[in-house]
């Protein structure tokens, strides 16, 4: 590995830029038959209860981490 810093190319820094801005996210919908597959999967115990324990601190959140 060298010890020389590297300077990216124009082209390089463009494609970050790029890449920053793009939102998150899937880069497709499921398919009809990976939906069908995903809603036939049961969830393991407590799922549910900790997806509401987590909704419910999200909404009374407060300080630094807290959105507008």
């Amino acid at each position: 590995m060298s010890d020389q810093p590297t300077r990216p190319s124009d082209e390089t820094r463009a494609t970050e830029r790029d890449e920053a801005e793009r939102p998150a996210g899937a880069d497709r919908d499921p398919t009809p038959e990976e939906e069908k597959r995903a809603d036939s999967q049961p969830l393991p115990e407590g799922v549910s209860e900790h997806e509401r324990e987590m909704a419910e601190r999200g909404a009374n959140q407060e300080g630094e981490g807290r959105l507008p």
